[in-house]
């Protein structure tokens, strides 16, 4: 697997596409990512979050199709971390107990989102958006 990240530049509604600028001191990340899969096929995905698990980092992938859409609610999760020179480096979840872990992690993340959307404390300035 390979992949190709694109930037959309900085959002205030997204803290994971937010450039060092802005202070945080974090590197850019941007909102997309375009994976070649084991078979080449090339799927482009929107950036939901990154999140850690344990002494792991872990992202989490929106598969969209050719009108930048998605169809099936389908989401991708990967390992991720950053090479010496800080480039982003995605690696598969080797076994089903981690990849159990990191789906049981982003699914609290976002249905934490969901609660506080639902309670009226959701922000754009918060950055807690998933899309």
């Amino acid at each position: 697997m390979s992949e190709e990240i694109k930037s959309a530049g900085c959002s205030a509604s997204d803290c994971s596409s937010c450039c060092e600028s802005c202070g945080s001191g974090q590197k850019q990340i941007p909102n997309t990512i375009s994976l070649t899969l084991d078979d080449n096929t090339e799927v482009e995905c929107a950036i939901l979050t990154i999140y850690p698990v344990e002494e792991k980092e872990y992202i989490a992938l929106l598969p969209l199709d050719e009108n930048g859409q998605n169809q099936d609610g389908e989401v991708y999760l990967y390992v991720f971390s950053r090479t010496e020179e800080g480039d982003p480096m995605l690696a598969n979840i080797e076994s089903d107990e981690e990849y159990a872990k990191a789906a049981e992690a982003f699914n609290t993340i976002l249905e934490n989102a969901r609660k506080a959307e639902a309670h009226g404390e959701y922000t754009e300035e918060k950055g807690e958006s998933l899309e």
